[in-house]
């Protein structure tokens, strides 16, 4: 095998290591792997009427939240 082939292969792996590394440390920073919080919600409304009302409470945070983001002063 020649050495230009081998350091292409060697750049390409290091290259390909670095982009995947850089995903997980997106992913970890953005939190896409907290699922405590499902894991803990399951346990914590076992009933349909329980996760009912939770999810009805989600959704007035959520546009209480939408609300507040879309204030603006008057004209």
């Amino acid at each position: 095998m020649s050495s230009g082939i081998i350091a292409m292969m060697i750049g390409v792996s290091t290259f390909l290591g670095v982009l995947g590394l850089i995903a997980l440390l997106w992913g970890v920073k953005t939190g896409q792997f907290d699922d405590e919080k499902k894991f803990l919600d399951a346990t914590k409304f076992d009933d349909e009427e329980a996760l009912r009302d939770a999810a009805a409470m989600q959704d007035k945070k959520n546009a209480a939240k939408n609300r507040d983001r879309n204030y603006g002063p008057p004209d």
